[in-house]
């Protein structure tokens, strides 16, 4: 039905919002079913630069899928970068890291941390709170891979001082140890 009403809107003028829609609609539709391909061919057949950046953004504001969500920051990045704001850019950007980081922990775990997908320095401490150490450390260093050329609003060094906090913590005892004399 998609591809028709793609082919209708190619023989007769149909307003700009209404094709917009359309084409969200099938774009969302094709990442929800995993098709990462045809949403590609999808983006790539829209000749107007602003339509297809107005399909890109309001299918990410629809909150899609962890994979739909990644694919889509990941197009905006490379394709719209210099079209977004820096409040935009780095929005985008972090829920790409975010999401990067949610694909690294076990599928079944993932619904847990969703929310936090645009939050990937919270996602973090939410992990290190959860005493989920060993996905921490797969965490950090997706991280740390991302970071050199993405701005997201932290640095490296947010990322040492929370494990640095939470180190500290872990060490810290609510009562004075105490030796057992015999």
């Amino acid at each position: 039905d998609y591809e028709l009403c793609e082919e209708w809107g190619h023989l007769y003028p149909v307003p700009r919002e209404d094709l917009i829609n359309l084409h969200r609609e099938h774009l969302l539709h094709l990442l929800e079913t995993g098709d990462m391909e045809k949403a590609l061919q999808l983006l790539q057949r829209i000749e107007d630069p602003g339509i297809c950046l107005a399909i890109s953004e309001q299918s990410l504001d629809q909150h899609p899928s962890l994979a739909a969500s990644h694919f889509l920051a990941d197009y905006l990045t490379n394709h719209f970068y210099k079209n977004l704001t820096t409040a935009r850019r780095n929005e985008i950007q972090a829920l790409y890291m975010g999401s990067k980081v949610l694909l690294t922990l076990p599928e079944l775990s993932r619904v847990n941390y969703f929310h936090l997908s645009s939050r990937p320095l919270l996602m973090l401490e939410q992990l290190l709170m959860n005493m989920k150490v060993d996905w921490v450390a797969v965490a950090v260093q997706t991280l740390l891979q991302l970071l050199g050329g993405l701005e997201v609003g932290f640095t490296v060094e947010d990322i040492d001082n929370l494990l640095s906090k939470y180190a500290e913590k872990a060490l810290d005892f609510p009562y004075a140890l105490k030796e057992k004399r015999s």
